[in-house]
C-alpha cells in the first residue's frame, strides 16, 4: 500500500464527507493504493457516525473510536500503530489541510528520499493575538531548544516515512515535536513545504491557552532532556526547580 491518511478529530461531523470527498478524489486521479484512517478523540457529536458510516460505504475507510478525549498525541499514536502505508500523511480534519498537497509530499518522500516533511502554513488566517504571535514564539522556542530548523512544528499536514511512525512513541502535547522525536530516533533527513492554508469553514478552531500552556510544558521537558539526559541528577535538580516556581506562582495567585 502506497499512502495511509491518518486524522485525528473532535467533533467534526460536519466536514467529515467533503474531506473524505476530496480525499477519494485526489487519490483516485493519481491511481494511489490506500486507505484512510479517521481517529475520534472522544466526539460528542455525529462524527462516529459518519466515519462508521463511510468504513460501511468504502473499504479503504478505517475508523478508530476513543471512549472519552485523550488528546491529539494519543489519537496520532493509534494511528501510527495502524497504518500499513509506505508514507504516512497527517492532516486535520477541518477542512484547513489541502488534501491537493498529499501528491507532492508523498513524492518528497519515495522520490526526494526525506524522512518527514512538515507543512509550513507561511499566510494564516487565524487571530494575530489569540494564534498567530504565541505560534511564532512557540516555533521560535522549539528550533533554538531541539536544533531542528522548521517554521510551523504545529502544522496537522505532514508526510512521514512508514518507519519514522514506527520507531517514535507519541504521548502527552508531543505531537508538536514529532520531528524531534524522529530526529532523536535517528531520521534527520528532514525537510519542511509551504502548503495551502484554507479558512476554517465549519466550527470553530480548538485552539486554547491550555494547549499552548502544555505544548510550553513539554518544550521544557525536551530542553532538560537535550541538556540533562545523561545526566539524571541534575535533571532531577532543574525539574526541582522548576516544580518550585510553579508552586510558588500558583500560592501567590
Amino acid at each position: 500500500m502506497q499512502l495511509s491518511i491518518v486524522i485525528p478529530l473532535l467533533n467534526e461531523e460536519e466536514s467529515l464527507k467533503e474531506l473524505y470527498n476530496w480525499i477519494v478524489s485526489v487519490m483516485q486521479s493519481n491511481s494511489y493504493s490506500y486507505e484512510i484512517i479517521f481517529i475520534d478523540d472522544g466526539s460528542t457529536d455525529a462524527s462516529w457516525k459518519t466515519i462508521s458510516h463511510l468504513s460501511v460505504q468504502d473499504s479503504n475507510v478505517k475508523g478508530i473510536k476513543f471512549n472519552r478525549n485523550y488528546g491529539k498525541s494519543q489519537a496520532l499514536h493509534a494511528g501510527f500503530l495502524e497504518a500499513q502505508g509506505d508514507v504516512i500523511i497527517t492532516m486535520d480534519a477541518d477542512l484547513q489541510d489541502n488534501p491537493e498537497e498529499i501528491p507532492e509530499l508523498y513524492n518528497l518522500i519515495q522520490k526526494e528520499h526525506f524522512d518527514l516533511v512538515s507543512g509550513w502554513k507561511k499566510k494564516r488566517y487565524d487571530s494575530v493575538l489569540s494564534k498567530n504571535l504565541p505560534s511564532k514564539l512557540f516555533n521560535a522556542a522549539a528550533r533554538k531548544t531541539s536544533g531542528v530548523k522548521l517554521h510551523d512544528f504545529n502544522c496537522g499536514l505532514k508526510a512521514y516515512k512508514k518507519e519514522v511512525v514506527k520507531n517514535i512513541d507519541v504521548y502527552g502535547e508531543m505531537h508538536r515535536y514529532i520531528p524531534v522525536l524522529a530526529k532523536n530516533a535517528g531520521f534527520s533527513n528532514i525537510t519542511e513545504k509551504e502548503v495551502q492554508h484554507q479558512a476554517r469553514k465549519y466550527g470553530k478552531t480548538k485552539f486554547g491557552m491550555d494547549r499552548f500552556i502544555n505544548g510550553f510544558l513539554d518544550l521544557i521537558s525536551i530542553w532538560f532532556l537535550s541538556k540533562f539526559g545523561k545526566r539524571p541528577m541534575h535533571l532531577f535538580g532543574a525539574l526541582g526547580v522548576l516544580m518550585f516556581f510553579f508552586g510558588f506562582s500558583a500560592a501567590a495567585g
